[in-house]
Protein backbone atom coordinates (compact mmCIF):
# COMPACT_ATOMS: atom_id res chain seq x y z
CA UNK A 1 0.00 0.00 0.00
CA UNK A 2 2.96 2.01 0.88
CA UNK A 3 3.60 1.73 -2.96
CA UNK A 4 0.43 3.98 -4.07
CA UNK A 5 2.36 7.13 -3.78
CA UNK A 6 5.27 6.27 -6.04
CA UNK A 7 2.78 4.58 -8.54
CA UNK A 8 0.72 7.82 -8.86
CA UNK A 9 4.04 10.04 -9.55
CA UNK A 10 5.94 7.43 -11.83
CA UNK A 11 2.55 7.81 -13.95
CA UNK A 12 2.37 11.40 -13.94
CA UNK A 13 5.61 11.88 -14.61
CA UNK A 14 5.85 9.37 -17.66
CA UNK A 15 2.49 11.31 -19.09
CA UNK A 16 4.52 14.63 -19.02
CA UNK A 17 7.55 13.19 -20.78
CA UNK A 18 5.03 11.74 -23.33
CA UNK A 19 3.22 15.29 -23.80
CA UNK A 20 7.29 17.13 -23.50
CA UNK A 21 7.81 14.54 -26.55
CA UNK A 22 4.70 15.19 -28.65
CA UNK A 23 5.04 19.18 -28.13
CA UNK A 24 9.12 18.80 -29.01
CA UNK A 25 9.09 16.69 -32.11
CA UNK A 26 6.98 18.56 -34.55
CA UNK A 27 9.50 21.79 -34.02
CA UNK A 28 12.83 19.45 -34.71
CA UNK A 29 11.55 17.83 -38.12
CA UNK A 30 10.17 21.27 -39.23
CA UNK A 31 13.61 22.73 -38.50
CA UNK A 32 15.29 19.77 -40.20
CA UNK A 33 13.44 20.32 -43.03
CA UNK A 34 13.97 23.59 -43.25
CA UNK A 35 17.80 23.21 -43.46
CA UNK A 36 17.62 20.29 -45.73
CA UNK A 37 15.71 22.34 -48.56
CA UNK A 38 17.80 25.41 -47.56
CA UNK A 39 21.00 23.17 -48.02
CA UNK A 40 19.83 20.57 -50.98
CA UNK A 41 16.46 21.53 -52.55
CA UNK A 42 14.99 18.72 -53.67
CA UNK A 43 13.93 18.80 -57.36
CA UNK A 44 10.66 17.16 -56.96
CA UNK A 45 9.38 20.23 -55.34
CA UNK A 46 6.51 22.39 -56.41
CA UNK A 47 7.09 26.09 -54.97
CA UNK A 48 3.51 27.65 -53.77
CA UNK A 49 4.58 29.84 -51.51
CA UNK A 50 7.78 30.90 -49.87
CA UNK A 51 8.90 27.75 -47.44
CA UNK A 52 10.13 29.75 -44.57
CA UNK A 53 7.17 31.74 -44.61
CA UNK A 54 4.76 28.28 -44.37
CA UNK A 55 7.16 26.87 -42.29
CA UNK A 56 7.02 29.61 -39.70
CA UNK A 57 3.20 29.67 -39.56
CA UNK A 58 3.22 26.20 -39.38
CA UNK A 59 5.43 26.82 -36.37
CA UNK A 60 2.97 29.31 -35.41
CA UNK A 61 -0.10 27.27 -35.73
CA UNK A 62 1.56 24.29 -33.10
CA UNK A 63 2.81 26.49 -30.41
CA UNK A 64 -0.63 28.49 -30.39
CA UNK A 65 -2.91 25.34 -29.76
CA UNK A 66 -0.18 22.85 -28.23
CA UNK A 67 2.20 24.75 -26.41
CA UNK A 68 0.56 27.99 -25.36
CA UNK A 69 -3.10 25.85 -24.61
CA UNK A 70 -2.67 22.79 -23.45
CA UNK A 71 -5.35 22.40 -21.68
CA UNK A 72 -7.32 22.09 -25.08
CA UNK A 73 -6.32 18.96 -26.11
CA UNK A 74 -8.97 17.43 -24.04
CA UNK A 75 -11.17 19.56 -26.27
CA UNK A 76 -11.41 16.95 -29.17
CA UNK A 77 -13.54 19.35 -31.35
CA UNK A 78 -10.88 22.13 -31.46
CA UNK A 79 -8.62 19.35 -31.50
CA UNK A 80 -9.91 18.51 -34.84
CA UNK A 81 -9.38 22.27 -36.30
CA UNK A 82 -5.80 21.87 -35.18
CA UNK A 83 -5.44 18.66 -37.24
CA UNK A 84 -6.76 20.08 -40.19
CA UNK A 85 -4.54 23.63 -40.28
CA UNK A 86 -1.52 21.18 -39.04
CA UNK A 87 -2.33 18.87 -42.39
CA UNK A 88 -2.90 21.48 -44.68
CA UNK A 89 0.18 23.46 -43.62
CA UNK A 90 2.36 20.35 -43.50
CA UNK A 91 0.88 19.49 -47.49
CA UNK A 92 1.60 23.21 -48.84
CA UNK A 93 5.08 22.37 -47.33
CA UNK A 94 5.37 19.06 -48.42
CA UNK A 95 4.68 19.89 -51.96
CA UNK A 96 6.94 22.69 -51.48
CA UNK A 97 9.97 20.33 -50.60
CA UNK A 98 10.17 16.75 -49.76
CA UNK A 99 12.41 16.95 -47.27
CA UNK A 100 9.69 18.44 -44.69
CA UNK A 101 8.64 14.85 -44.43
CA UNK A 102 10.38 15.15 -41.58
CA UNK A 103 7.62 17.46 -40.33
CA UNK A 104 4.78 16.04 -41.74
CA UNK A 105 5.70 12.89 -39.73
CA UNK A 106 4.23 14.63 -36.53
CA UNK A 107 0.60 14.32 -38.13
CA UNK A 108 1.30 9.97 -36.80
CA UNK A 109 1.64 11.58 -33.43
CA UNK A 110 -0.64 14.49 -33.04
CA UNK A 111 -3.69 11.96 -34.53
CA UNK A 112 -4.31 11.16 -30.82
CA UNK A 113 -5.63 14.10 -30.12
CA UNK A 114 -8.41 13.42 -32.56
CA UNK A 115 -11.67 11.71 -31.20
CA UNK A 116 -12.22 7.91 -31.36
CA UNK A 117 -12.25 6.86 -35.00
CA UNK A 118 -10.76 9.84 -36.47
CA UNK A 119 -7.56 9.45 -35.44
CA UNK A 120 -7.02 6.63 -38.44
CA UNK A 121 -8.37 8.98 -40.85
CA UNK A 122 -5.37 11.79 -39.64
CA UNK A 123 -2.96 8.45 -39.60
CA UNK A 124 -4.21 8.27 -43.19
CA UNK A 125 -3.89 11.47 -44.44
CA UNK A 126 -0.57 11.49 -42.78
CA UNK A 127 1.01 8.70 -44.48
CA UNK A 128 -0.17 10.19 -47.66
CA UNK A 129 2.11 13.08 -47.23
CA UNK A 130 5.02 10.47 -45.48
CA UNK A 131 4.85 8.58 -48.54
CA UNK A 132 4.62 11.88 -51.26
CA UNK A 133 7.31 12.91 -49.40
CA UNK A 134 9.66 9.72 -49.85
CA UNK A 135 8.52 9.08 -53.29
CA UNK A 136 10.59 12.44 -53.80
CA UNK A 137 7.25 14.17 -54.34
CA UNK A 138 3.86 13.52 -56.01
CA UNK A 139 3.63 10.40 -58.44
CA UNK A 140 4.57 11.46 -62.18
CA UNK A 141 4.62 8.23 -64.28
CA UNK A 142 3.14 4.17 -63.46
CA UNK A 143 6.26 3.07 -61.74
CA UNK A 144 6.38 6.45 -59.53
CA UNK A 145 3.00 5.36 -58.99
CA UNK A 146 3.67 1.72 -57.66
CA UNK A 147 6.05 3.31 -55.49
CA UNK A 148 4.41 5.72 -54.05
CA UNK A 149 1.24 3.57 -53.22
CA UNK A 150 3.58 0.82 -51.63
CA UNK A 151 4.87 3.58 -49.50
CA UNK A 152 1.69 4.78 -48.39
CA UNK A 153 0.17 0.89 -47.82
CA UNK A 154 3.63 0.89 -45.86
CA UNK A 155 3.09 3.68 -43.48
CA UNK A 156 -0.50 3.42 -43.50
CA UNK A 157 -0.08 -0.06 -41.89
CA UNK A 158 2.84 0.41 -39.64
CA UNK A 159 1.49 3.97 -38.40
CA UNK A 160 -2.15 1.99 -37.85
CA UNK A 161 -0.98 -0.64 -36.19
CA UNK A 162 1.14 2.07 -33.66
CA UNK A 163 -2.06 3.99 -33.40
CA UNK A 164 -4.06 0.86 -32.59
CA UNK A 165 -1.72 -0.22 -30.01
CA UNK A 166 -1.51 3.48 -28.97
CA UNK A 167 -4.90 3.32 -28.05
CA UNK A 168 -5.06 0.29 -26.54
CA UNK A 169 -1.96 1.47 -24.44
CA UNK A 170 -3.79 4.82 -23.78
CA UNK A 171 -7.14 2.71 -22.29
CA UNK A 172 -5.07 0.75 -20.28
CA UNK A 173 -3.37 3.65 -18.51
CA UNK A 174 -6.24 5.42 -18.59
CA UNK A 175 -7.73 2.16 -16.84
CA UNK A 176 -4.56 2.04 -14.50
CA UNK A 177 -4.55 5.36 -13.61
CA UNK A 178 -8.26 5.61 -12.52
CA UNK A 179 -7.36 2.10 -10.36
CA UNK A 180 -4.35 3.93 -9.09
CA UNK A 181 -6.51 6.59 -7.63
CA UNK A 182 -9.00 4.70 -6.18
CA UNK A 183 -6.28 2.77 -4.66
CA UNK A 184 -4.75 5.88 -3.19
CA UNK A 185 -8.16 6.68 -1.87
CA UNK A 186 -8.98 4.00 -0.41
CA UNK A 187 -5.43 3.85 1.71
CA UNK A 188 -6.58 7.33 2.46
CA UNK A 189 -9.73 6.45 3.74
CA UNK A 190 -8.33 3.38 5.57
CA UNK A 191 -5.53 5.26 7.35
CA UNK A 192 -8.43 7.98 8.61
CA UNK A 193 -10.32 4.39 9.47
CA UNK A 194 -7.70 3.22 11.66
CA UNK A 195 -6.36 6.94 13.62
CA UNK A 196 -10.78 6.55 14.07
CA UNK A 197 -10.12 2.86 15.01
CA UNK A 198 -7.12 3.92 17.69
CA UNK A 199 -9.00 6.86 18.82
CA UNK A 200 -11.90 4.08 19.54
CA UNK A 201 -9.67 1.61 21.19
CA UNK A 202 -8.44 4.23 23.16
CA UNK A 203 -11.61 5.35 24.20
CA UNK A 204 -12.74 1.47 25.00
CA UNK A 205 -9.53 1.14 27.06
CA UNK A 206 -10.57 3.96 29.24
CA UNK A 207 -14.11 2.34 29.34
CA UNK A 208 -13.12 -0.87 30.59
CA UNK A 209 -11.23 0.57 33.26
CA UNK A 210 -13.74 2.32 34.24
CA UNK A 211 -16.19 -0.81 33.99
CA UNK A 212 -13.73 -2.47 35.80
CA UNK A 213 -13.23 -0.18 38.85
CA UNK A 214 -16.81 -0.30 38.59
CA UNK A 215 -17.38 -3.70 39.11
CA UNK A 216 -14.26 -3.88 41.63
CA UNK A 217 -15.90 -1.47 43.99
CA UNK A 218 -19.61 -3.02 43.44
CA UNK A 219 -17.80 -6.96 44.51
CA UNK A 220 -16.00 -4.62 46.91
CA UNK A 221 -19.50 -3.74 48.66
CA UNK A 222 -21.04 -7.33 48.39
CA UNK A 223 -18.23 -8.92 49.95
CA UNK A 224 -18.07 -5.93 52.78
CA UNK A 225 -21.74 -6.61 53.49
CA UNK A 226 -21.21 -10.38 53.27
CA UNK A 227 -18.08 -10.46 55.75
CA UNK A 228 -17.27 -7.63 57.70
CA UNK A 229 -21.37 -5.77 57.88
CA UNK A 230 -23.21 -9.48 58.75
CA UNK A 231 -20.24 -10.55 61.17
CA UNK A 232 -20.58 -7.20 63.00
CA UNK A 233 -24.35 -7.50 63.35
CA UNK A 234 -23.60 -10.86 64.37
CA UNK A 235 -20.98 -9.67 67.20
CA UNK A 236 -22.73 -6.94 68.29
CA UNK A 237 -25.73 -9.09 68.90
CA UNK A 238 -23.93 -11.54 71.00
CA UNK A 239 -22.54 -8.97 73.06
CA UNK A 240 -25.75 -7.63 74.02
CA UNK A 241 -27.02 -10.86 74.87
CA UNK A 242 -23.69 -10.84 76.59
CA UNK A 243 -24.70 -8.06 78.52
CA UNK A 244 -27.50 -8.91 79.99
CA UNK A 245 -26.30 -12.39 81.01
CA UNK A 246 -23.99 -10.66 83.38
CA UNK A 247 -25.63 -12.50 85.87
CA UNK A 248 -25.52 -16.03 84.36
CA UNK A 249 -21.60 -16.89 83.85
CA UNK A 250 -22.40 -19.83 81.71
CA UNK A 251 -24.82 -17.86 79.09
CA UNK A 252 -22.39 -14.87 79.62
CA UNK A 253 -19.19 -17.07 78.55
CA UNK A 254 -21.23 -18.81 75.49
CA UNK A 255 -21.82 -15.56 73.72
CA UNK A 256 -18.59 -13.90 74.40
CA UNK A 257 -17.15 -17.18 73.00
CA UNK A 258 -19.59 -16.79 69.71
CA UNK A 259 -18.97 -13.32 69.24
CA UNK A 260 -15.29 -14.08 69.41
CA UNK A 261 -15.35 -16.92 67.02
CA UNK A 262 -17.72 -14.72 64.25
CA UNK A 263 -14.62 -12.12 64.49
CA UNK A 264 -12.59 -14.62 63.96
CA UNK A 265 -14.72 -16.58 61.29
CA UNK A 266 -15.65 -12.35 59.62
CA UNK A 267 -11.36 -11.38 59.68
CA UNK A 268 -11.06 -14.56 57.65
CA UNK A 269 -13.97 -14.05 55.14
CA UNK A 270 -12.42 -10.30 55.10
CA UNK A 271 -9.08 -11.31 53.96
CA UNK A 272 -10.50 -13.65 51.45
CA UNK A 273 -12.64 -11.58 49.87
CA UNK A 274 -9.98 -8.95 49.37
CA UNK A 275 -7.76 -11.37 47.51
CA UNK A 276 -11.08 -12.55 45.39
CA UNK A 277 -11.06 -15.72 46.61
CA UNK A 278 -13.60 -18.17 47.50
CA UNK A 279 -15.03 -18.18 51.27
CA UNK A 280 -13.36 -20.92 53.16
CA UNK A 281 -16.43 -23.11 53.27
CA UNK A 282 -16.37 -23.61 50.05
CA UNK A 283 -12.75 -24.58 50.08
CA UNK A 284 -13.26 -27.04 52.50
CA UNK A 285 -16.20 -28.93 51.26
CA UNK A 286 -18.81 -29.61 48.75
CA UNK A 287 -21.87 -26.52 48.49
CA UNK A 288 -24.76 -28.94 50.37
CA UNK A 289 -22.31 -29.77 52.71
CA UNK A 290 -21.20 -26.12 53.36
CA UNK A 291 -24.93 -25.15 53.65
CA UNK A 292 -25.83 -27.33 56.26
CA UNK A 293 -22.16 -26.26 58.08
CA UNK A 294 -23.45 -22.55 57.91
CA UNK A 295 -27.63 -23.38 59.16
CA UNK A 296 -26.32 -25.40 61.83
CA UNK A 297 -24.10 -23.16 63.07
CA UNK A 298 -26.81 -20.18 62.46
CA UNK A 299 -29.69 -22.07 64.23
CA UNK A 300 -27.20 -22.79 67.38
CA UNK A 301 -26.58 -19.24 67.11
CA UNK A 302 -30.18 -17.66 67.13
CA UNK A 303 -31.80 -20.99 68.93
CA UNK A 304 -34.22 -21.36 65.88
CA UNK A 305 -34.52 -24.24 64.47
CA UNK A 306 -33.23 -25.00 61.11
CA UNK A 307 -33.05 -28.03 58.37
CA UNK A 308 -31.62 -28.21 55.03
CA UNK A 309 -32.99 -30.78 52.27
CA UNK A 310 -31.07 -31.71 48.88
CA UNK A 311 -32.93 -32.73 45.66
CA UNK A 312 -31.78 -34.33 42.23
CA UNK A 313 -27.76 -35.55 42.16
CA UNK A 314 -25.76 -33.07 43.99
CA UNK A 315 -22.60 -32.70 41.44
CA UNK A 316 -20.12 -29.84 41.55
CA UNK A 317 -20.93 -26.07 40.15
CA UNK A 318 -19.22 -23.32 38.48
CA UNK A 319 -17.14 -21.84 41.64
CA UNK A 320 -19.04 -18.39 40.96
CA UNK A 321 -22.56 -20.29 41.28
CA UNK A 322 -21.65 -22.11 44.35
CA UNK A 323 -20.32 -18.54 45.69
CA UNK A 324 -23.93 -17.26 44.96
CA UNK A 325 -25.92 -19.54 46.31
CA UNK A 326 -23.70 -19.89 49.45
CA UNK A 327 -24.06 -16.04 50.07
CA UNK A 328 -27.67 -15.74 48.86
CA UNK A 329 -28.05 -18.38 52.23
CA UNK A 330 -26.06 -16.52 54.46
CA UNK A 331 -28.36 -13.08 53.46
CA UNK A 332 -31.24 -15.28 53.98
CA UNK A 333 -30.47 -16.24 57.32
CA UNK A 334 -29.46 -13.06 58.37
CA UNK A 335 -32.48 -11.30 57.46
CA UNK A 336 -34.65 -14.17 59.41
CA UNK A 337 -32.13 -13.16 62.46
CA UNK A 338 -32.65 -9.99 62.38
CA UNK A 339 -36.52 -9.38 61.24
CA UNK A 340 -38.15 -12.48 60.84
CA UNK A 341 -39.12 -13.44 64.19
CA UNK A 342 -39.33 -17.14 63.15
CA UNK A 343 -39.55 -20.30 65.12
CA UNK A 344 -38.78 -22.43 61.99
CA UNK A 345 -36.50 -21.90 58.94
CA UNK A 346 -36.14 -24.49 55.71
CA UNK A 347 -33.39 -24.40 53.13
CA UNK A 348 -33.96 -26.54 50.19
CA UNK A 349 -31.31 -27.19 47.48
CA UNK A 350 -32.69 -28.59 44.47
CA UNK A 351 -30.89 -29.67 41.35
CA UNK A 352 -32.80 -30.07 38.28
CA UNK A 353 -30.83 -30.94 35.44
CA UNK A 354 -29.65 -27.37 33.58
CA UNK A 355 -30.84 -25.12 36.76
CA UNK A 356 -30.18 -25.58 40.16
CA UNK A 357 -32.39 -23.63 42.67
CA UNK A 358 -31.95 -22.39 46.36
CA UNK A 359 -35.70 -22.07 48.40
CA UNK A 360 -35.30 -20.13 52.24
CA UNK A 361 -38.67 -20.08 54.20
CA UNK A 362 -39.59 -19.50 56.90
CA UNK A 363 -42.58 -18.92 59.36
CA UNK A 364 -41.58 -15.18 60.76
CA UNK A 365 -43.67 -11.92 60.88
CA UNK A 366 -43.29 -11.68 56.89
CA UNK A 367 -43.85 -8.19 54.97
CA UNK A 368 -45.84 -6.51 52.12
CA UNK A 369 -43.57 -7.16 48.51
CA UNK A 370 -44.20 -4.46 46.46
CA UNK A 371 -44.57 -4.62 42.10
CA UNK A 372 -42.03 -4.55 41.01
CA UNK A 373 -40.19 -6.21 43.88
CA UNK A 374 -37.80 -4.09 46.07
CA UNK A 375 -35.80 -4.55 49.32
CA UNK A 376 -37.44 -4.10 52.38
CA UNK A 377 -35.51 -1.31 54.54
CA UNK A 378 -32.56 -3.93 55.57
CA UNK A 379 -29.07 -2.87 56.88
CA UNK A 380 -30.25 0.07 54.59
CA UNK A 381 -31.89 -1.63 52.12
CA UNK A 382 -29.16 -3.16 50.67
CA UNK A 383 -29.13 -7.35 51.64
CA UNK A 384 -31.59 -7.88 48.83
CA UNK A 385 -30.17 -5.73 46.20
CA UNK A 386 -27.10 -7.74 46.91
CA UNK A 387 -28.46 -11.10 46.48
CA UNK A 388 -30.24 -9.86 43.36
CA UNK A 389 -26.85 -8.76 41.83
CA UNK A 390 -25.57 -12.04 42.67
CA UNK A 391 -28.02 -13.92 40.99
CA UNK A 392 -28.42 -11.58 38.31
CA UNK A 393 -24.37 -11.38 37.70
CA UNK A 394 -24.81 -15.29 36.93
CA UNK A 395 -27.18 -15.60 35.08
CA UNK A 396 -29.47 -16.80 37.03
CA UNK A 397 -33.11 -15.01 38.89
CA UNK A 398 -34.41 -14.07 42.19
CA UNK A 399 -37.75 -14.36 43.50
CA UNK A 400 -39.43 -13.15 47.39
CA UNK A 401 -42.93 -14.20 47.83
CA UNK A 402 -44.16 -12.38 51.84
CA UNK A 403 -46.75 -11.25 53.01
CA UNK A 404 -47.32 -9.63 56.75
CA UNK A 405 -47.77 -12.61 59.04
CA UNK A 406 -47.34 -15.50 56.56
CA UNK A 407 -43.99 -15.74 56.41
CA UNK A 408 -40.79 -15.08 53.94
CA UNK A 409 -39.50 -17.34 50.75
CA UNK A 410 -36.75 -16.22 48.92
CA UNK A 411 -36.03 -18.46 45.89
CA UNK A 412 -32.49 -17.94 43.85
CA UNK A 413 -32.85 -19.90 40.79
CA UNK A 414 -29.11 -20.35 38.82
CA UNK A 415 -27.95 -22.07 35.43
CA UNK A 416 -26.46 -25.39 36.35
CA UNK A 417 -23.18 -24.59 35.16
CA UNK A 418 -20.41 -27.47 35.40
CA UNK A 419 -17.52 -26.95 37.79
CA UNK A 420 -14.49 -28.85 38.48
CA UNK A 421 -14.99 -31.85 40.13
CA UNK A 422 -11.58 -31.63 41.86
Amino acid sequence: MTSTPDQVDQLAAWKSREAGLYRTVPYVGLTVGALLTAAAPAPGGISFAPDLLVAAAAAAWIAWFINLHPGWGARRGLMAVYYVGLISLSTVLVLDSPWYGFFSWAGFLHASLLPGGWQFVGVAATAVLTATSQSAGPPTSLSHWLLWSVLVLFNLGVAGGLTWFGMITGRQHAHRKQLVEELAETNRRLADTMRENEGLHAQLLTQAREAGVTDERQRMAREIHDTLAQGLTGIITQLEAAGQARDQRADWQRHVDTAVTLARESLTEARRSVRAVRPEALETARLPDALADLTGRWSQVNAVRAEVHVTGHAHPLHPEVEVTLLRTAQESLANVARHARASRVGLTLSYMGDVVTLDIRDDGVGFTVTEPPVARRLDGGYGLTVMRQRVTQVGGELAVESEPGGGTAVSASVPALAGSSG
